[in-house]
């Protein structure tokens, strides 16, 4: 019951009219966002964290969740018409979306995406409503050692999951905890890798590193690799809505999606990509016509996108209770609570409800908005095509610099944001992720007080991080995390030989 009063007070927060103002500007934002292609929420939140450094910051979370529900929304609609996924968990239903687009049926298509979306964003929503809750019980139960070996368990998902390559993953890592050990040392007033510059005693701020990777550097990458060619778009014929077999065939996929996306996006090896794949099999083999797949089975794109859905809703349930980011846009948004001075996890649940049950509430919300924004007004996203790329490249770098500039109206912040903005696109272009590297940022420097902490209270003794059954448990999930990976890889070479 004590869930169900938070998230009534929580709709009283996200139903004043200034925050729904701020939930409407996130998903119509996030929908033309997801639209475009090489502009993901992640880069987008990066982007605005500086404009949002004076909002409320219930409002500003209320608008993150709209960005990235609607991001999630919108990439489908490129991928039905374009055959170009606006964000990568779209990939699957380019498969089947474009098929149905080039027989004259991109209104099911489309349909079916959004009906589903908003299907399976509701049932995500409601999982995460009662879900954070138990997870916050259960982080109640940490003390230093545990959040420290919690802190390991982030710091490696993200290195693991998140790349091709572990080596690559370790590299992006041990970049970002190297920039969280710049600055005076908090225990011991130390400087540390200042260099003689007195901007650095503070520390590199977490927005600039965030803007630079995610903003500068991504648009410098997309924008070297950019053809510019006009692609082929296939127009809306017809009806926008779904026939009676349609509808009979698209509404278990959305159930079973959503039961496949939030759990996998809840995992520390979540995020969308894996459980649209899954969805997309799982609707393959169940299918009676699986001949069908890969030349327009509506199957291969209800379930698909609503796992989609779903699994946003299960990426915000670590992130908020335990602080544990599964994708590279829960990194971005950990950087927006430390922002605000904010730390995720039960603290945050105790500390700040009205901004955790405000978001969730605006999700619900958001939910509403996005079916009945998706429809009728796709025409429109779809204009937003025909914006010339070096346009909108070039707007989003001068954006990003004078975003960052006035966060402390200091030059050396853009020095930093442009050099490491150049080194996030020699990242990209070596495939080495750059989430790793915001996520050690944040995480580094709290994982250092975490464990001096515990070692202060026993003695020095190392063996606390074994003797506490909650520790060595995330430790061994740690090791877990580091070694599957390898055992795959290496089974997979075997099998080719």
């Amino acid at each position: 019951m004590d869930t169900f009063y938070s998230l009534m007070d929580g709709f009283l927060i996200a139903l004043t009219p200034y925050n729904l103002m701020w939930a409407a500007i996130g998903v119509i934002m996030g929908t033309a966002i997801g639209v475009l292609p090489g502009i993901g929420p992640a880069l987008t939140i990066a982007l605005l964290l500086p404009v949002t450094f004076n909002l409320d910051p219930t409002a500003a979370f209320i608008m993150f969740a709209g960005i990235y529900y609607g991001a999630v929304y919108g990439g489908s609609t490129t991928a039905i018409l374009l055959n170009t996924p606006g964000e990568s968990a779209s990939i699957v239903t380019a498969l089947d979306g474009h098929a149905m687009a080039r027989q004259g049926r991109a209104g099911a298509a489309l349909a079916t995406a959004a009906i589903g979306s908003f299907v399976a964003g509701t049932i995500g929503t409601l999982a995460l409503t009662f879900v954070a809750p138990l997870l916050v019980k259960l982080a109640l139960l940490f003390g230093p050692a545990e959040y420290f070996s919690l802190m390991l368990v982030a710091l490696i998902t993200v290195t693991a999951v998140l790349g091709s390559s572990l080596i690559r993953g370790m590299m992006s890592l041990c970049f970002g905890l190297c920039l969280g050990l710049i600055g005076i040392d908090v225990q011991s007033g130390a400087t540390r890798l200042t260099f003689g510059v007195p901007e650095l005693l503070d520390g590199i701020d977490i927005v600039v590193v965030a803007v630079a990777l995610f903003a500068v550097g991504e648009t410098l990458y997309v924008a070297m690799r950019s053809r510019f060619e006009t692609e082929e778009m296939y127009k809306l014929r017809g009806s926008i809505w779904m026939t009676r077999e349609e509808w009979r065939r698209s509404w278990k996929p959305w159930l079973r999606g959503a039961a496949i996306g939030f759990p996998m996006g809840a995992l520390p090896a979540g995020g969308s990509e894996i459980p649209t794949f899954l969805s997309y099999t799982a609707e393959r083999r169940l299918s009676k016509n699986p001949e069908e797949f890969g030349k327009g089975a509506i199957e291969g794109v209800a379930g698909p996108e609503a796992a989609n859905n779903a699994s946003a809703a299960g990426v915000l349930a670590p992130m908020l209770a335990l602080g544990l980011p599964t994708s590279a846009t829960a990194a971005i948004m950990l950087a927006a609570l430390q922002q605000y001075g904010l730390q995720p996890g039960p603290k945050l649940f105790e500390s700040n409800p009205q901004l955790v049950w405000g978001m969730i509430a605006s999700l619900y919300i958001g939910n509403v908005m996005l079916l009945l924004l998706n429809l009728p007004l796709v025409g429109l996203w779809v204009k937003l095509l025909s914006i010339p790329r070096p346009w909108l490249y070039g707007g989003i770098l001068v954006f990003a610099s004078l975003g960052t500039y006035t966060l402390n109206n200091n030059v050396m912040d853009l020095v930093l944001l442009w050099v490491i903005g150049v080194i996030g696109c020699g990242m990209r272009f070596l495939d080495i992720p750059v989430a790793p590297c915001v996520v050690a940022l944040i995480l580094g420097p709290l994982a250092e007080q975490h464990f001096r902490r515990a070692m202060a209270i026993s003695q020095g003794d190392p063996s606390v991080f074994f003797t506490h059954p909650l520790s060595l448990a995330l430790l061994v999930i740690a090791a877990l995390l580091l070694v599957m990976p390898l055992l795959l890889r290496a089974r997979e070479r075997r099998a080719r030989a």
